[in-house]
């Protein structure tokens, strides 16, 4: 969580005192539900036609492979490096998540993207990890060679963007994240964007089950099937309207704290992790990168001693797809007909899951440090920050 303060208690308070908590509660006298709204301002923001809002990051990458028609018989191209709800996103509408190494910058390789593609192959997830973009020039260009379609995983990006483009809009689909841990939030809270009015109406239709039932069914060109739930509340809805104001103005201080440190680390002999799109990058993360596990795991441990905190993401557990448990095991479903590696639409995949699959991956992950940058830092927590990276430098063996 970046901030959060008062504006919001007000925001949560009017709604409460209005007595109307669901979305699509009558009454309203032609006025549209916080819910509405703040669809309407995300769209905006990303610059998108459409916008959905659901209850997690999870809902929306399930809710965003509905709107492409991502089912059994599929395959869905997702990075070694991601939390496990996208691959597992990935079964939960029948299709098999097949995973590719990153590249230097910590993302989605579109080189390896690419020939990990199948006749099955019907979408690519790239993930934007701790604010940093994937090379989205790379993967949309694999994409329109082969005719598939891309879901951008945003869940740790909101608000940035690439090469002038935010992050969500430059895919087919977007879908992003509003927990506890993400750039704006409202303690759990997910949204859909995209352009193509289709994916809009499936997205829609499958985070809501009384689709049918709502006054906008008679808008709708796709008949309502069976959605699950994952609809938002008003209280939740109001708060992500004023995050939604915030987000901005808290990317241009992370930004600003990240250059003084990179600036401050000029001449140090530091490599920073490769960045595709510097100007865009949320600026929540300050990544750095070492020739060994063991020169990168001494380089935290120095700073360790200084009081100032730092990890490596090979130790982030439920990122690393050697950890994710349920996929390597192909426990797709708790009951085996649901379960994607089991559906026999799903024969032809020919998959298969190692913890060493992606050596690059891995080998990449245990050489990279992670600084967290905090909007809220004056000069003097970047000073002090750039002074314990210095001596750790000086002191790190050659």
């Amino acid at each position: 969580m970046l901030v959060i303060g008062r504006p919001e208690a007000e925001a949560a308070a009017r709604v409460i005192m209005s007595g109307r908590l669901f979305r699509f509660s009558e009454g309203r006298g032609g006025q549209l539900s916080e819910c509405a709204k703040f669809e309407q301002e995300l769209a905006e923001k990303t610059g998108t036609k459409y916008a959905v809002l659901v209850t997690s990051g999870t809902a929306a990458l399930i809710c965003g492979l509905a709107g492409l028609e991502v089912g059994p018989g599929d395959e869905v191209i997702v990075p070694g490096y991601t939390f496990m709800a996208t691959p597992l996103a990935v079964l939960a509408v029948g299709a098999i998540p097949v995973i590719a190494e990153i590249d230097e910058s910590l993302m989605l390789d579109p080189a390896d993207t690419e020939a990990k593609i199948t006749p099955r192959t019907k979408a690519i997830i790239p993930v934007h990890m701790v604010g940093l973009a994937t090379d989205m020039g790379g993967i949309m260009r694999v994409a329109r060679r082969h005719g598939v379609k891309v879901l951008e995983d945003g869940c740790q990006a909101d608000g940035g963007s690439f090469k002038g483009k935010r992050l969500g809009s430059i895919g087919h689909v977007g879908a992003f994240s509003f927990n506890y841990y993400k750039n704006i939030t409202c303690g759990e809270g997910g949204a859909v964007v995209t352009n193509d009015a289709a994916a809009y109406e499936r997205a829609l239709i499958q985070h809501d089950p009384g689709t049918a039932f709502r006054p906008h069914r008679a808008d709708l060109t796709i008949a309502p099937f069976a959605g699950w739930n994952f609809r938002m509340n008003e209280i939740l809805a109001a708060v992500l309207r004023v995050q939604l104001k915030r987000i901005d103005g808290l990317l241009a201080k992370l930004r600003k704290n990240k250059a003084r440190l990179v600036a401050g680390l000029s001449g140090t002999g530091l490599k920073l992790v490769k960045n595709n799109d510097p100007e865009g990058d949320c600026s929540t993360t300050l990544g750095l990168t070492f020739r060994s596990e063991r020169q990168a795991r001494t380089f935290i441990g120095l700073l360790g001693k200084q009081g100032v905190w730092a990890s490596t993401p090979i130790d982030s557990g439920r990122h690393v797809y050697s950890n994710w448990e349920p996929v390597l095991e192909l426990r797709g479903s708790y009951h085996p007909a649901l379960n994607a590696y089991r559906r026999p639409e799903n024969r032809a995949s020919k998959v298969k899951y190692t913890k060493r699959m992606c050596p690059r991956t891995l080998d990449l992950l245990s050489r990279a440090v992670f600084i967290g940058i905090s909007p809220r830092w004056k000069a003097a927590d970047v000073n002090r920050r750039i002074k314990a990276c210095r001596r750790a430098a000086e002191e790190l063996p050659k």
